[in-house]
């Protein structure tokens, strides 16, 4: 049980993260091992000069953008090492930190800032009907929904919208579990297997075969995969949890592929292509960090799939809530707009959670090489078309592996009060982890303060 801790004010709570997050940094600017990490960039311009235009935009109209910032304290290293030292005693390790979840509470930071922007007001009489659009193929897409979906899509240029259908779910979930409904053949034999490669999604079997169905069935992992026979395999890209853009692996016929892009957008990855595939996944929780709202949207090639995905959501949910979907709507459109060459109010969505999603990516791997036990993925810096720009991938999700002889990673983490998600659960080794980067500052910047103290 962890202990009772003092009441902070949310001053108190500022000062802690600012603290952790500075003394890191210092660190690698100042230890020469490490100083190469931030030499380019100093600190002040990292935290209040976010990336200002996105893809090819002119400097005069980057020029003009208003930046969302975070205002930062001088750097004084005496000071920051005494806070760090008074966070330290008052945590005194005993706090739980739980980055076994993808909560994607860091978004937070940007949309607080945007204000009222995204606010909708829904009257009583207002999506009363079952139905949305009657004489659209999924007929409880709301029409300002599948609007937006596309509009982001080219604006971002990470997937072809032309000659699809959108069938809209509660989240990706749902739409994995029609998609393997709709490809499924209703009168087969036996059930269609459904594979992935290891390390693959670690709920992709247990949402395979919670209702052992006669339809499909889980068969592990794809690259062991030997079976004659039609197969469903499920490219997931960039991948969860290693971070890795994949590709289908299985090289036999009678194979349909479903592709997940859950991460395939600019904060996490290169956007090298806009992905063309006959059915491909995509969720507001992982895009813009509104998981709660429960959406998500498949862009299905073929029409006969489509309307068995649209069946399926009808006998499942018998639609998805309008509600969701308008409020996800509004959403979508202040992202575009914030990515818009013409516009001059807010800050780019994707330029500024690229930012965060660097730096907290530089302090994992100081803090990773200052404690000597653990190792993380070096990816190879790809161009974004988006961006303008080639970086090194920043996924959601660190693939961590523990060194020397630590078997079990889970445990050894959780015996210092770091909850993860074992290796084991993708199909993996236990040296290995999953742990989520998209937490709060406080909660990151304290993962990361604890991690470094962990020594060899």
């Amino acid at each position: 049980m962890a202990k009772n801790l003092p009441v902070f004010t949310l001053k108190h709570f500022l000062v802690l993260s600012l603290a952790l997050n500075v003394s890191l940094i210092l660190r690698a600017m100042y230890e020469s091992e490490k100083g190469s990490l931030y030499r380019v960039l100093s600190l002040q311009q990292q935290r209040s000069s976010v990336i200002a235009g996105c893809g090819s935009q002119e400097e005069a109209h980057v020029s003009k953008k208003k930046h969302l910032s975070i205002s930062l304290p001088s750097l004084d290293t005496t000071t920051s090492t005494g806070i760090e030292a008074e966070a330290e005693a008052e945590d005194g390790g005993e706090r739980i930190i739980n980055l076994d979840h993808g909560d994607p509470t860091m978004y937070e930071k940007y949309w607080q800032q945007v204000g009222d922007k995204t606010t909708i007001v829904i009257p009583g009489w207002q999506s009363l009907s079952y139905f949305s659009d009657v004489s659209n193929l999924c007929w409880f897409l709301e029409p300002e929904f599948a609007k937006e979906v596309v509009r982001l899509h080219k604006v971002v240029g990470n997937a072809i919208t032309e000659n699809r259908h959108i069938v809209v779910g509660t989240g990706s979930t749902q739409l994995f579990q029609a998609a393997l409904y709709a490809l499924s053949a209703q009168d087969a034999s036996e059930p269609i297997s459904v594979v992935s490669a290891a390390p693959y999604y670690s709920s992709y079997p247990s949402i395979t075969d919670c209702l052992k169905s006669g339809l499909f069935k889980w068969a592990g992992d794809a690259q062991r995969f030997d079976k004659d026979g039609p197969y469903i395999e499920l490219v997931t890209s960039p991948n969860n949890p290693d971070g890795f853009v994949r590709q289908s692996v299985v090289n036999r016929s009678g194979g349909i592929l479903v592709h997940d892009l859950a991460y395939y957008w600019p904060q996490y990855t290169s956007i090298s292509f806009p992905a063309d595939h006959d059915l491909m996944l995509f969720t507001v929780s992982k895009s813009t960090g509104h998981a709660g709202m429960r959406i998500g949207w498949a862009l299905v090639k073929d029409t006969e799939v489509a309307k068995k995905m649209t069946k399926f959501i009808e006998l499942n949910t018998i639609g998805v809530s309008k509600d969701s979907q308008l409020r996800a709507a509004k959403v979508l459109k202040v992202v575009s707009d914030s990515c818009e060459p013409s516009s001059s109010e807010i800050e780019c969505f994707f330029a500024f959670n690229h930012q965060q999603m660097d730096m907290r990516w530089k302090q994992l791997r100081v803090a990773v090489k200052e404690s000597g036990l653990f190792s993380v993925p070096d990816f190879p810096p790809q161009f974004c078309t988006f961006l303008g720009r080639a970086f090194e991938p920043q996924p959601a999700f660190a693939w961590l592996k523990c060194e020397e002889d630590i078997n079990d990673c889970e445990g050894f983490l959780r015996d210092k009060k770091i909850l993860t998600r074992s290796g084991k659960h993708f199909g993996f080794s236990p040296k290995y982890v999953r742990i989520s980067i998209l937490d709060r500052d406080e909660i990151f910047n304290l993962f990361i303060h604890r991690l470094s103290k962990i020594i060899s």
